[in-house]
């Protein structure tokens, strides 16, 4: 069993398990105060168990550990947090892109079947509301006006972050005649990257669990100069350190899954603020398109679908 003597205990293990927790570690740091026997059990807690502490609430919390809810909600004050959630937001932010899948999916072993669809759908409300509430408006025109000036742009997104880059892609090609997606087919990703330059710019989608393959591309085109955007979580995101420009969409999960229904909507309004500033030639190409779209019988017609 971990023994904690005081809330320095907590600082060593949390400084082991996420290199990257600064902010808790400072506040941990903070603290000199010797953990009493219900605040000794609430660390051992988080230490065993700090994936699954990250997402209970504080009366979850409380039960678990066998103390009060508002023994859980002092512990937090101690750390220096406005109160729980806060301390809960941090643990979430600094665990959420070393989460394994197994991890994920244990998240969601007490969830009732009937409350499956009311959790996801709200959760993916709730990544959509914070992702607006949390939107730099000046970053987003800075990477539109990026991607107006680009002399090529490419597309990337790896695992389950490729078909936000197929997306996002197919629907550019209707604005830009400069997109390349890139993927990780036959071709290695930096064959498909090999030519980029000064007057490029390549985009980086990615949401936790990272992709190595992803930042080692935009690490590539740095090194030729080429513009950068992001297209992740936040500020821990690797990716977020070594664009040139960051847009972030929530995506929390419920589960293994990826909650990618924030990430969409971001690309959607990055699409339409595109085609907005490009609206006389997106017009013009839409009307050469629908041409070829009905001589070669791309969609159906209204007719032969009342028909069947």
């Amino acid at each position: 069993m971990i023994i904690f003597n005081d809330y320095m205990g907590v600082c060593v293990f949390m400084d082991k398990v996420m290199s990257d927790a600064q902010e808790l570690i400072q506040r941990l740091n903070q603290s000199g105060k010797k953990l009493s026997k219900s605040h000794r059990r609430i660390a051992e807690c988080i230490v065993t168990h700090y994936d699954k502490v990250a997402f209970m609430t504080a009366s979850r919390l409380g039960q678990y550990v066998g103390v009060s809810e508002s023994t859980v909600v002092r512990f937090a004050s101690a750390l220096g947090y406005e109160g729980y959630p806060q301390l809960q937001k941090a643990l979430q932010e600094l665990i959420r892109h070393r989460l394994t899948a197994s991890q994920r999916l244990e998240m969601t072993g007490t969830m009732e079947q009937t409350q499956v669809p009311g959790r996801v759908l709200k959760a993916d409300m709730q990544n959509i509301r914070m992702t607006l509430d949390e939107l730099d408006t000046e970053t987003f025109d800075e990477v539109v006006e990026l991607l107006l000036r680009a002399k090529q742009i490419y597309v990337l997104g790896q695992r389950a972050s490729a078909p936000l880059a197929q997306f996002m892609a197919h629907y550019l090609k209707f604005i830009f005649s400069n997109v390349a997606l890139v993927t990780s087919g036959v071709s290695d990703v930096f064959e498909q990257i090999a030519r980029i330059g000064e007057d490029d710019v390549l985009i980086g989608i990615s949401f936790p669990r990272y992709s190595s393959r992803t930042l080692e591309a935009m690490e590539f085109a740095r090194s030729r100069g080429a513009g950068l955007v992001a297209i992740t979580d936040g500020p821990l995101s690797p990716l977020h350190a070594v664009a040139d420009l960051c847009l972030t969409a929530k995506a929390d999960m419920a589960s293994f899954v990826d909650s990618l229904v924030a990430p969409l909507s971001l690309i959607n309004a990055l699409i339409v603020a595109l085609s907005q500033r490009r609206r006389q030639q997106v017009a013009v190409h839409f009307k050469e398109m629908e041409r070829i779209w009905e001589h070669y019988h791309v969609y159906l017609e209204k007719e032969n679908v009342d028909n069947e």
